[in-house]
């Protein structure tokens, strides 16, 4: 039995991928956290984009945009970051955390020190 949602007019089938974005958000919610849909497009100012990563302003304006590592546009004087581009920055610095995690591991092993 595929999920579906009852409207008060029509019953309307929900693709597999959309259930589970629903399950999740749903269970989110009972946890009691706060969530947020935006666009991929919209763009963020670079609080925003710090909040986001958990890092402070400082660190990415010289760290992370300075670097050239997540491209950026300037309005006036102030930096704009588009939201798709950011989560691409964050996921691909999740895989460098965790490849280079996953090297130290493996020294540690060769060492016999893990």
């Amino acid at each position: 039995m595929r999920p579906s949602l009852q409207g008060e007019q029509q019953m309307v089938t929900l693709p597999p991928t959309l259930a589970h974005l629903l399950s999740e958000v749903l269970g989110r919610l009972a946890q009691g956290e706060a969530l947020a849909i935006l666009p991929a497009g919209r763009e963020l100012t670079t609080q925003e984009a710090a909040d986001l990563l958990g890092v402070s302003r400082p660190f990415l304006i010289e760290k992370v945009l300075e670097a050239g590592r997540l491209p950026y546009r300037r309005v006036g004087k102030h930096r704009r970051i588009r939201l798709g581009d950011l989560l691409d920055y964050q996921q691909q610095d999740l895989e460098e955390r965790q490849a280079a995690a996953d090297e130290l591991t493996r020294e540690a092993q060769d060492m016999g020190l893990y």
